[in-house]
């Protein structure tokens, strides 16, 4: 089988392409040129730049193996830098990750690779993909391994794409991972993780980089002053724009107060902010949008364990979706900071059945 794998330069897509290869399949590494970095300083630790295309060039010199480097700065502008920034305009706190899994990695990447007569593609995430013994779907499970588990990013992805993907590293730790590019001499076998978000600069907060990239857009800034209140609508001092802020945040509020202050409510129509003490952070619901189940739509509601934000503990909660394609969540127990923007995505064990988008949160009423 001739499989394109997305070589991001980083050890997990360098091993995913190293297994392979030893499975017998005909390995391409294809890695993506996404964003210009070559203005920015302090690079360490993030994913993309021109020194993570080297690093997957040496690793398929290594392997012995076809590399090419597609450009494909356009899509990802379009695709993910946009709407990122659309997004935080709009009062929300969006996750480009899964934009640019669903809509580059396996789309637009998928598409290429087929083009280079590819049967699969796969990656370096740590998610498995099995076949429901009854149905005979494709299920999109957890990674093995907890603490590296990266299901929640993928969770929009179609039955067609996970019939496309290949997760060779999802059954291992990340300990086993870097043993097995040491044992082959890979050159990224010590290479440290991407950290934060990929076109934001080093350094630079991602409301500072929505301030600046909005006006190239055709986005607009606020033009309504900036107001801080409290839950009751009493007024605590101003603000540089609401973008610059998101739900459950206790840094740089910049309201003196006897107690500790979070972002309750980000309020982009007004441009108003509302904070308040962290017991006011609770919810026992959230409304999703763009509800997608991996096995096809549901009328009736179900029980699921919902996770709300990377790396956050799942609740158990029970789901009703409506026909207009939105969902009512209801959480058995209350949920901290449930943020619009974020993924909620839904689990039945180790199974991933879908998700959507928040949209916001409180007592709740879905519209058919």
């Amino acid at each position: 089988m001739r499989i394109a794998v997305a070589m991001s330069g980083g050890v997990d897509s360098s091993v995913a392409a190293l297994l392979l290869k030893e499975e017998g399949h005909e390995v391409i590494g294809l890695s993506m040129q996404l964003w210009d970095h070559s203005n920015e300083a302090g690079r360490s630790g993030r994913c993309c730049t021109l020194d993570d295309l080297s690093d997957a060039r040496r690793v398929g010199w290594a392997l012995g193996i076809r590399h090419y480097v597609l450009n494909l700065e356009e899509e990802f502008g379009r695709d993910v830098v946009r709407p990122f920034v659309a997004s935080y305009l709009a009062g929300e706190t969006p996750i480009p990750c899964s934009a640019c899994n669903a809509r580059i990695k396996f789309a637009t990447l998928w598409e290429r690779a087929r083009g280079l007569g590819c049967d699969a593609v796969a990656t370096g995430h740590y998610v498995r993909v099995a076949e429901d013994p009854v149905s005979g779907r494709r299920t999109l499970r957890k990674g093995l391994d907890p603490a590296k588990d990266q299901s929640y990013f993928l969770y929009d992805l179609t039955e067609e794409q996970l019939a496309a993907a290949r997760f060779p590293v999802g059954s291992l730790t990340k300990a086993a991972v870097r043993a097995h590019a040491r044992r082959a001499g890979l050159p990224t076998a010590d290479k440290e993780e991407s950290q934060e978000i990929c076109f934001v600069p080093a350094g630079t907060r991602a409301g500072e980089f929505v301030a600046r990239a909005a006006a190239g857009m055709g986005l607009s800034l606020p033009t309504a002053p900036g107001r801080l209140e409290d839950s009751s609508g009493k007024a605590l001092g101003g603000h540089d724009g609401h973008f610059r802020f998101t739900i459950g945040q206790r840094r740089g509020i910049g309201v003196s107060a006897t107690e500790r202050l979070y972002v309750l409510e980000v309020d982009a129509a007004e441009n108003r902010v509302v904070v308040g003490p962290a017991r006011e952070l609770d919810s026992r619901e959230a409304l999703v949008g763009g509800l997608r189940l991996i096995a096809g739509p549901r009328t009736a509601p179900f029980r699921a364990a919902a996770r709300i934000r990377h790396r956050a503990d799942e609740v158990p909660a029970t789901v009703f979706p409506a026909e207009s394609g939105e969902a009512r969540v209801a959480f058995d127990s209350p949920v901290r900071a449930v943020t619009p923007g974020q993924s909620c995505v839904l689990y039945d064990g180790d199974v991933v059945l879908g998700g959507g988008v928040i949209k916001r949160s409180g007592e709740l009423r879905v519209e058919s």
